[in-house]
């Protein structure tokens, strides 16, 4: 699946391997942006890709489409939630050692106004606000090109150590 506009060459798939277990956060997720470790699946499925990686953030681009609306005429806002979760989650991601991994535990969405399928490529931003041992908190704004609001959120993820899991 391309995006409108894009030329989309990249790879999805499932990324477990010996090498990666041993790989931080920050590095699988910079490899992943980068196209060395392929794309999870759900990106190609709901037309967004990772384009910005750094401690503590994450960027991701997504490409409403009508394949996504619902009954009332507009994208659905599971489409901005998923957004929304994957840039906080992988930006809360980028603060893992090999030995740990997370995962999303509460989710909270505010929608400021709707999406369309020529509202143009919105940017979900996601950073992190706390770390601490067990939990970790982050929030995201899902933008158009000239910076207005479509959506907000934030999360709590929970941290735990499992090598066994990448």
């Amino acid at each position: 699946m391309g995006y409108p506009g894009k030329k989309n060459e990249r790879s999805y798939g499932i990324s477990v391997s010996a090498n990666v277990a041993a790989m931080t956060g920050l590095e699988i997720m910079q490899a992943t942006c980068s196209g060395l470790l392929p794309a999870p699946p759900i990106c190609q499925t709901l037309g967004f890709e990772m384009v910005e990686v750094d401690e503590s953030t994450v960027v991701f681009e997504g490409w409403p489409a009508l394949e996504y609306y619902n009954q009332v005429g507009c994208v659905h806002g599971g489409w901005a939630a998923t957004l929304l979760d994957s840039c906080m989650g992988c930006a809360v991601y980028t603060t893992l050692d090999a030995m740990s991994d997370c995962r999303t535990i509460e989710l909270k969405i505010n929608y400021t106004r709707e999406i369309l399928d020529d509202t143009g490529p919105l940017r979900a931003e996601g950073r992190v606000l706390h770390r601490g041992r067990r939990t970790a908190t982050a929030d995201g704004r899902l933008v158009d090109k000239d910076g207005r609001l479509f959506a907000h959120g934030s999360t709590t993820c929970l941290v735990f150590e499992s090598p066994a899991l990448r």
